[in-house]
């Protein structure tokens, strides 16, 4: 490595001081800024700058709201300006800057000249990071909310299923039975009411259940959950749904198939309340490497800039936000008189994917 001498060296630390990113703030014993560069001076208001350039109040707690303790978002108990002692190699501290408020920023603070007590300051700003972290822990918190949700609606299914439903069914058996015993007409008869009304109970119980979490999604798949739901859509309600998958795998990851099943759940669901028609369309495919869901209808359709849409809009938000979750695509087209289309994509990585 070529050695370079004291003026070279010097021309590039003066070079790194005035085009660093990084503000840089040279500090006296007393807490008084002697010096700073111009990323500095991009942070602070224009008055305190003046003030600190003319010598009328150079303070550092002007600019300064506090640091990051262990006990404190922001603190000034043994404040690094006056607690030289401490170790301040790494550190948050907050300023208030030029039109944005208070700012938080990675610090590094240490003394560079024993004799004089000039102590340098180097900050860089933690915006973006912080926005970051905070969009994450947001995403993580979501997902673990909506596992948290799908497991608890998994588990109410299986104990309406494999409980109530079994409680139930065996009721109305001993019901069955009692019927052909010699009993009265009168008692016929109301043994026929409670038998026809214990079994749209149940039926009411075994429809809750798989609305829940349909058995069918976690034991057979995608396309076996979609084609039992459809089915049931068609009995109870008359809507036509004409349903065609190409798919390549079996099965895919959990995540993935739950969220495809809600949107389109939700997607049908709403053709059916608001398209005025009576017939959907969904297609479920692989395409060049996404997991690709439509459903369109050719009913009344809606403007989607419009404010005051039919229905909450948080179906919508909600199916936006369940496919962004794992990095997908939510495409929404409609116009009145035009129908609806709603597409997601999401892209399959190999993990996702379980060959038949």
């Amino acid at each position: 490595m070529k050695q370079m001498t004291d003026n070279q060296l010097g021309e590039m630390l003066k070079k790194m001081y005035m085009n660093s990113m990084e503000a840089i703030f040279f500090i006296d014993e007393k807490g008084a800024i002697v010096a700073m560069n111009p990323a500095a001076e991009e942070i602070l208001d224009i008055e305190l700058i003046e003030r600190i350039h003319s010598g009328a109040d150079g303070s550092f707690c002007q600019v300064c709201e506090g640091y990051t303790d262990e006990q404190e978002l922001m603190s000034c108990t043994k404040c690094y300006l006056d607690y030289p002692k401490g170790d301040f190699s790494s550190f948050q501290v907050y300023l208030k800057t030029r039109g944005k408020g208070n700012v938080p920023y990675a610090a590094s603070y240490h003394t560079i000249d024993e004799t004089r007590g000039v102590r340098v300051l180097m900050l860089l700003n933690l915006t973006k990071q912080q926005q970051t972290q905070e969009i994450l822990q947001r995403t993580n918190m979501l997902k673990y909310v909506i596992k948290a949700q799908e497991d608890e609606r998994k588990r109410i299914s299986r104990e309406l299923h494999d409980s109530v439903a079994q409680e139930l069914l065996s009721s109305l058996v001993d019901l069955r039975v009692v019927k052909y015993m010699n009993v009265g007409e009168d008692v016929l008869k109301k043994l026929h009411q409670t038998e026809v009304s214990l079994t749209r109970l149940l039926d009411d119980i075994r429809h809750l259940s798989v609305e829940l979490r349909p058995a069918a999604l976690d034991d057979l798949g995608l396309e076996a959950a979609f084609r039992s739901h459809f089915k049931w859509i068609e009995k109870n309600y008359g809507l036509l749904v004409n349903f065609s998958a190409e798919l390549a795998a079996a099965r895919y990851n959990s995540e993935v198939e739950t969220v495809v099943y809600r949107v389109c759940q939700e997607a049908v669901l709403n053709a059916l309340k608001y398209s005025g028609t009576d017939e959907v369309h969904v297609r479920l495919c692989e395409e060049e490497g996404n997991l690709q869901l439509t459903v369109k209808d050719y009913g009344l359709g809606f403007n989607i800039n419009d404010g005051e849409a039919q229905g909450t809009g948080l179906g919508l938000y909600g199916m936006r936000e369940r496919v962004e979750l794992v990095s997908g695509q939510f495409i929404l087209r409609s116009a009145p008189g035009s129908g609806t289309t709603i597409q997601i994509r999401i892209p399959l990585n190999q993990g996702e994917v379980n060959a038949p």
